[in-house]
């Protein structure tokens, strides 16, 4: 978006594009976000940043009226592939509050005064401020969401010290800790609770049939799922956490709710960053939906489900022992697979809910796996080579990754092709633009949609259509997932071919 497209933006107060840029206000030394009711500022006076940091940066602080720390983040760190896009991404898992900036350097390929060079160029931020802004905004989200200890929220939130967290809430909000949380409405907690529970920002639409696709996928012990409602315990940097997200109801809409159960607070950061990366909470729905309408084929699917998600990863290690398990099988028999495999997992630490145990690491996976499997001896020898290549470092697999490096990575091993790559990127890095052509979850999603079309007269529409939907670039993924829906939701004589798992 160039200047006057943004302007144009904030005069209509279009909350679209909140959390996607910030518009800052020499007049008043404020940044707002761009659905901010005050009066449209003349532009003159105005200056639009990509990030808060880079707001921060240049000396102003947020708006007390709009609060621009309070809304869902910018898709673009999933379009963009480039340094600052991967970058994004390991800053918002948290990767420089554990390995510092010399650590997100490393994992990116590049010297820490290239990679602040990079990213001041392109944020108008260095990594430090950008991680500085994201401490502010969760320090935000807790002090209102939350009855925890000052000091607590402080180190939760990533802040060295308590000093430090009250001189960035005061610098950022030109109010202190406790001023802020006093602006709050909170709905108290049971006196016994230990639990913190918080609303996740969105954009709507938001169709809630992510949470059937997870809940179908649920491996029993270590997830559980409903149509409205997904837990699961979790592996974390500092240990095991355990989590319940719910698609509620209430004056203001369908809120969504997460309840953390159990969580070493220095792993706060990235268990919201990975929980928001699972639902998609990020997405622009709107232009999605606007694209992929406009293709004949998916019109009737995008009216029937605005708002369509695409499912991210908690584990991008995981996530690829799921992918290889449920290549060319059902999802109920990749589902009965991983079940018979998370027997080598251990028991959680957090154990409750009837959640008990954690998904099996790569090295419990090559001690135990090659038992507990079964199938062809291939499948299971290339899982297991996998398996053994990430327990020993010699694969690594992680958001600051693209889709040339994910190529590069999976596809010399044994048994990976490139269905298992798209399907990887899909998930792990959010990759917007997968179509996965050879699926047959896919043809069998074009064979219903085609059906609907022709019997709705719309036939000659689709018959210059490209056969990889290439028109609605780069929202392929989102397209893909409409598709899977069509073919599961078909009568069984419309579809020929059994759908692949997809875990």
């Amino acid at each position: 978006m160039d200047f006057w497209q943004r302007y144009r933006a904030i005069d209509a107060r279009d909350t679209r594009f909140d959390g996607q840029f910030y518009t800052a206000v020499r007049t008043t030394g404020i940044y707002c976000r761009p659905s901010c009711p005050a009066k449209t500022p003349k532009a003159e006076n105005v200056t639009f940043y990509e990030t808060s940091a880079a707001a921060h940066e240049a000396g102003y602080r947020a708006c007390k009226r709009c609060l621009p720390e309070a809304v869902p983040g910018t898709p673009a760190w999933n379009v963009r592939s480039d340094v600052a896009g991967r970058a994004m991404r390991l800053i918002n898992d948290g990767v420089i509050n554990r390995d510092g900036v010399e650590g997100l350097a490393a994992r990116l390929g590049y010297s820490s005064r290239q990679l602040n060079r990079i990213l001041s160029h392109e944020l108008g931020a260095g990594p430090l401020s950008l991680a500085r802004a994201g401490r502010a905004q969760t320090a935000r989200t807790l002090l209102v969401s939350t009855s925890m200890k000052l000091a607590d929220i402080a180190f939760a939130a990533g802040f060295s010290s308590v000093r430090q967290f009250n001189e960035t809430v005061g610098e950022v909000f030109a109010m202190t800790p406790t001023a802020l949380r006093a602006t709050a409405h909170r709905h108290p907690a049971p006196a016994a609770s230990t639990a913190l529970t918080l609303n996740l920002p969105y954009r709507k639409p938001f169709d809630p049939g992510i949470f059937t696709f997870l809940a179908l996928r649920a491996i029993p012990g270590i997830e559980a799922g409903t149509p409205t409602s997904y837990g699961r315990c979790l592996r974390l940097p500092h240990g095991d956490a355990r989590f319940t997200v719910e698609y509620g109801t209430g004056a203001a809409g369908r809120p969504l709710v997460l309840t953390i159960a159990a969580v070493d607070l220095r792993d706060l950061p990235a268990l919201l960053s990975r929980v928001r990366r699972l639902f998609d909470l990020d997405a622009d729905p709107v232009a999605i939906d606007d694209a992929l309408a406009a293709d004949p084929r998916l019109s009737a699917a995008v009216a029937a489900a605005p708002g369509m998600r695409m499912p991210g990863a908690l584990d991008p290690q995981e996530l690829l022992i799921r992918a290889m398990v449920g290549q060319q099988i059902t999802v109920a028999a990749a589902r009965t697979a991983l079940t018979q495999l998370s027997a080598a997992g251990s028991a959680s630490a957090v154990a409750g809910d009837g959640l008990d145990r954690m998904f099996p690491t790569p090295e419990q996976i090559s001690a135990a796996g090659r038992e507990l499997l079964r199938g062809p001896q291939r499948r299971i020898d290339s899982l297991m080579a996998a398996a053994a290549a990430l327990a020993a470092g010699d694969l690594e697999l992680g958001y600051g990754d693209d889709l040339p490096g994910l190529r590069s990575k999976l596809l010399p091993l044994a048994g990976v092709g490139p269905w298992t790559v798209g399907y990887v990127a899909m998930r792990v890095i959010g990759a917007p633009d997968i179509y996965l052509a050879n699926d047959a979850a896919v043809r069998n999603g074009i064979r219903a949609l085609s059906a609907g079309t022709v019997s709705s007269g719309q036939g000659a529409d689709t018959a210059t259509l490209s056969s990889d939907f290439s028109e609605v670039s780069p929202w392929r993924s989102y397209a893909t997932m409409h598709l899977w829906r069509a073919a599961a939701a078909a009568p069984k004589s419309t579809t020929t071919t059994a759908a692949k798992a997809l875990t």
